[in-house]
């Protein structure tokens, strides 16, 4: 274990680095040429003017006033003033229930660490265990884990004790956060205004008929089996390529507006560019003449494609976007099923438009479950072969090993400084380079998996960047050995003695976790907040690209709270301080800066920068709660395997009923709050309709719905879409091209004619059978 100098130096790097950042945010914010950066959400709201206008030259770049100097730091408590209802309001429930997992991490680790501290510290620090072993070195720090009580000992009851304590606290904190964004959600839904998503489902797997495509099976399907509610539909185009060609002339577009403002600077220079990829390589052309033909070339075939989408029956995909004429009814069909066939006319609350992953709508059904399947077996190889990375990582820190392989560093590594940055600093800020590049992977996964909406891609994701985590991060942290070794390890040995092989290793690695900890939670979040990457590409647009007011309303990047990755980082920590609670204590006041840092900044990021891509009503929340249900159970588990390596394992015993009880737990939960994310309850949906009928009785909710889901591809052209039959209201037969129903090899899968009840079937006029 690193000693505390070595965490009294890594604690001084990162704060100071913490601080530099901060400080270098506080003055740029000041700043008003940087305003639309750090205040973007604002300017989209209409409701913040730009400090540029109506000044002398220099005020227009450089805040003067230097009493906002001295204030730098007044950002942090207006932060905190908002209040929730107001964050909601502002911002949206994700983002408000976002902020909450940190405020529960407060709620959960406070008292814990105040317990920890009273009671186990010094039970452990006057153990005196690591004092009587000889040729042992150890630091203070060590004293202060469970290492330093001898084995046998009547101290581990504290520890006993305080497990089912911590658990207790836990469990409670859950059961209250989830009671509680329950009814948030619940409030909000009640008292959203009216969106296309809360008429609409998503209807997949729609059957082949042989006399009907599939706008007219669409229609027909829910005329008869929703004839009260059924309102239209929008059938779902693959549109995938045309998608690219659209995005490729935006991109030369964007080019030869850039070359278009370069040449009204200067006349008398006209601009040129190479015809290689990014213009760095070629024939040196004018850019002006050669990005116009470029998009001249692309508008021939986008035109072209979408001729092809128009005519090709192929190009419909056999799934659709469902309107009703009221929430009741679109509760009942996303909440039922459709057909005596389970795998077919599958239904689904619809995304909210915004939040439509457009790419995977286009993708057939029967491919999914194989798609899925193959993604599974990547995202273990995945894991399992960037152990490797991580194994080299955790090679920094030993300081044998670098002296055997590089003798001649011998000297250098001996210095006292230089040791404490390599064992303090190094190893936390290389995983954390390390781990950049793992989202991009895991949200590509996540896409081919055919989830068709960007919330759900992020759920996805965060769940394989959580279980990444845990693996690499924290079990490749704690584990000696190459990884296929250390799976290997686990393989040969039974299940019994993998806590022990785990829970013997924990506390050794305390002080590389408050190293992590400092590098990833207090200096990362500091750089979050700094904006680099917006900061500098929103003044490269300004510079060259930016001609009008509307055009520099355009060059703001808001940006968005990335869910998938954030989400698992956060429960991360949640895991760390459940694991660590009783085993080494000292780790928990970084937690709770941690989280109370991240609390303020992620605050005032929502409230002024963040621009969410879409609202989900907080329905991640049920697998934040799940995932924090796993990350206790892991730490039960360990403090188990801990204990049974200490001489007591009839006493370990004791603590086998806390899995139990916490799987209980979660169950319980599940029952009682899970249903409010993932239904709408026929009541609410009663009440919703009832008040817009009283307040809203003209409304025209074919008009509100008609282009709601149209790809956005198609929005603003003349784009021939079929059209969208509605006659049920007016006349009780839908006309059909069908010849025969008895005779069809699909009538009694794909045709939606085969009603139940002996009335006049809307297809034929004809009585239908029992």
């Amino acid at each position: 274990m690193a000693s505390i100098q070595d965490i009294g130096l890594s604690a001084a790097i990162n704060l100071m680095s913490a601080f530099a950042f901060l400080f270098a945010f506080a003055m740029l914010r000041l700043q008003p040429v940087n305003d639309r950066v750090y205040f973007p959400k604002w300017y989209l709201k209409g409701i913040r003017g730009s400090p540029t206008r109506s000044r002398g030259i220099m005020n227009r770049f450089v805040n003067l006033d230097w009493t906002t100097y001295v204030k730098f730091l007044n950002w942090m408590p207006a932060a905190l003033q908002m209040p929730e209802p107001e964050l909601i309001e502002h911002a949206g429930l994700d983002s408000a229930v976002y902020i909450r997992i940190y405020l529960l991490g407060l709620k959960m680790f406070v008292p814990i660490t105040l317990l920890a501290f009273g009671v186990l510290v010094p039970v452990n620090w006057t153990g005196e265990t690591l004092e009587n072993i000889d040729d042992l070195t150890f630091s203070n720090v060590d004293k202060l884990s469970i290492s330093n009580v001898p084995p046998g000992s009547p101290r581990f009851w504290a520890h006993i004790t305080m497990t089912y304590v911590f658990t207790l606290w836990t469990c409670y904190t859950l059961y209250m956060e989830y009671k509680t964004v329950a009814i948030m959600r619940l409030r909000h839904l009640a008292a959203e205004s009216r969106r296309p998503d809360q008429l609409t489902v998503l209807v997949r797997n729609v059957p082949p008929d042989p006399d009907e495509s599939v706008n007219e099976h669409v229609e027909h399907f829910f005329c008869v089996n929703h004839p009260d509610h059924y309102l239209c539909h929008q059938v779902v185009y693959n549109a995938n390529d045309l998608a690219k060609l659209v995005a490729q002339r935006k991109a030369m577009q964007n080019w030869l507006t850039y070359y278009e403002n370069k040449y009204e600077r200067k006349p008398t220079d006209r601009p040129t560019t190479k015809t290689g990829y990014g213009g760095f390589w070629g024939t040196t052309v004018d850019a002006i003449d050669f990005y116009t033909s470029k998009m001249e070339v692309l508008a021939e075939k986008e035109a072209a494609e979408r001729e092809k989408i128009m005519n090709d029956p192929k190009a419909i995909m056999p799934a659709a976007f469902v309107s009703f004429k009221s929430r009741w009814g679109t509760a009942v069909c996303a909440q039922t099923q459709q057909c005596h066939n389970p795998t077919i006319w599958l239904t689904e609350w619809a995304p909210e438009p915004r939040d439509v992953f457009w790419d995977n709508l286009a993708i057939p059904y029967v491919e999914l479950s194989i798609r899925r399947l193959l993604t599974t077996v990547a995202l273990f190889f995945l894991i399992f072969c960037f152990m490797i990375p991580i194994a080299f990582v955790q090679s920094l820190a030993n300081l044998e090993g670098i002296q055997k392989v590089l003798p001649f560093l011998k000297p250098v590594i001996e210095m006292k400084t230089v040791k404490s940055v390599i064992q303090g600093f190094l190893p936390g800020i290389a995983l954390k380079i390390f781990l950049i590049i793992l989202p991009t992977i895991l949200m590509t996964m996540s896409q081919i998996e055919g989830y068709t909406s960007l919330s759900y891609l992020d759920r996805r994701s965060a769940e394989k960047y959580f279980w990444f985590i845990i693996v690499n991060v924290f079990l490749g942290s704690i584990i000696t050995g190459t990884a296929f070794q250390q799976l290997k390890s686990f393989l040969e040995q039974p299940p019994t003695e993998i806590p022990k092989t785990v829970g013997v290793s924990i506390p050794m690695k305390a002080t590389f976790f408050i190293t992590y900890i400092m590098v990833d939670g207090w200096a990362g979040i500091a750089a979050e907040i700094l904006r680099v990457v917006p900061l500098v590409v929103f003044h490269l647009k300004n510079t060259f690209l930016v001609k009008t007011e509307q055009d520099r309303q355009q060059a703001m990047d808001p940006g968005h709270l990335d869910f998938a990755t954030s989400e698992p980082r956060i429960q991360f920590y949640f895991l760390l301080g459940l694991v660590y609670a009783a085993v080494a204590p000292i780790l928990l006041p970084f937690i709770i800066v941690f989280f109370a840092f991240s609390y303020v900044v992620f605050r005032h990021q929502v409230i002024n920068v963040y621009d969410q891509k879409y609202e989900s009503g907080a329905r991640y929340w049920p697998d934040v709660h799940r995932r924090l249900i796993i990350c206790l159970i892991i730490s039960q588990l360990l403090m188990m395997g801990l204990l049974s390596t200490k001489k007591l394992a009839k006493v370990t015993a004791l603590l086998l009923p806390q899995p139990i009880l916490t799987f209980w737990f979660n169950r319980y939960c599940a029952g009682r709050f899970e249903s409010a994310f993932s239904k709408f309850p026929l009541q609410e949906a009663m009440v919703k309709d009832t008040l817009e009928k009283a307040t809203e009785p003209n409304l025209n909710l074919k008009e509100y719905l008609k282009d709601a889901y149209v790809h956005p591809v198609f929005k603003g052209k003349d784009f021939d879409r079929p059209r969208v039959v509605d006659e049920e209201e007016s006349n009780p037969l839908v006309p059909t091209r069908r010849t025969s129903q008895v005779t069809s090899r699909y009538n009694s899968e794909a045709s939606s004619s085969n009603t139940a009840t002996p009335v006049a079937n809307k297809h034929t006029g004809s009585p239908g059978s029992m």
